[in-house]
């Protein structure tokens, strides 16, 4: 048996924060509570990348039965020397709904009392972004009001 690492090793790439329309709810689908959030804006910044978050892209959020949410997002970042990255994501959002409220209502709930984590992949044909295409991401998010922020590592 290979010697596998104990646990991972990651570094800090980015913080992300976007802003988003007042969601498109089709409510109870067959797959579960299905709402849209489609990003207005938004800004990247960090240690790897600094730039914004263009519109129109979107997550097709699934509420799941069990109370979990499933994210499945798609959007556009314009880094600022103007090198275009797709990144798509899936992830989870596990929070009850008094939490839930409370965030919604503009309260600053601690990310201890809610699950929310994603797994970015990023891809671009920026020669100076490259390295992004071959880096597994994971990344922590927190939730306000028509907002949401996250905290991206890559993997090492």
């Amino acid at each position: 048996m290979p010697q596998f690492p104990d646990g991972l090793t990651t570094e800090h790439l980015f913080d992300a924060q976007f802003d988003l329309e007042t969601p498109q709810a089709l409510c109870a689908t067959p797959l579960g509570g299905r709402n849209i959030f489609i990003i207005k804006s938004g800004t990247v910044s960090g240690p790897k990348l600094n730039g914004t978050v263009m519109p129109g892209g979107g997550d097709w959020y699934l509420g799941r039965a069990d109370g979990v949410g499933e994210l499945d997002v798609r959007g556009t970042i314009k880094a600022d020397d103007g090198a275009l990255i797709f990144v798509r994501y899936t992830g989870v959002l596990n929070v009850a709904p008094a939490v839930l409220g409370r965030a919604f209502t503009g309260e600053d709930v601690p990310l201890s009392e809610y699950y929310f984590r994603t797994t970015p992949r990023l891809e671009t044909s920026a020669e100076q972004y490259a390295w992004l295409n071959s880096r597994v991401c994971v990344a922590v998010g927190a939730i306000a009001p028509n907002r949401v922020s996250y905290r991206v590592f890559g993997i090492l």
